[in-house]
């Protein structure tokens, strides 16, 4: 970090950054769940982000940042099904085990972060305004 103390903006909009890149792959467990593959390494895998805490000192602030985007959750699930064009030789498809119900609980607490972030923004705005206005 510079030298200069990150403001309440600074730290509310890397929040949301962070929650917008957890939102995105939320988006695409979403999308790629029910999925199959020919064999387990093609099949798609859950993405999570992973979160990192950074203090800035000269503000006495902390915020986020996504440090990287790992695989979590299940194994995708072997299914029998010769007649499918993507089975392997020995007749069997690999489905995508994304468990759309935490996908759908992930994407509603990752609205609510994001929404509360505005709102610290929107707050702090507002309280700018008003001091400014008290100098008039």
């Amino acid at each position: 970090m510079s030298n200069q103390p990150m403001t309440i903006f600074q730290v509310a909009g890397r929040a949301m950054s962070a929650q917008l890149v957890r939102m995105n792959t939320t988006a695409s467990n979403l999308a790629n769940a029910g999925g199959t593959a020919g064999s387990t390494d093609a099949a798609y895998k859950t993405m999570k982000p992973v979160f990192r805490t950074s203090f800035d000192a000269a503000s006495g602030m902390s915020t986020v940042d996504v440090e990287r985007l790992v695989t979590a959750g299940e194994a995708p699930t072997k299914r029998y099904d010769p007649d499918n064009p993507m089975a392997d030789k020995d007749g069997n498809i690999f489905e995508a085990a994304v468990d759309e119900t935490r996908e759908m609980v992930d994407m509603m607490e990752t609205a609510r972060s994001y929404q509360n972030n505005i709102e610290v923004m929107n707050t702090a705005k507002s309280l700018i305004i008003d001091t400014l206005k008290l100098g008039r």
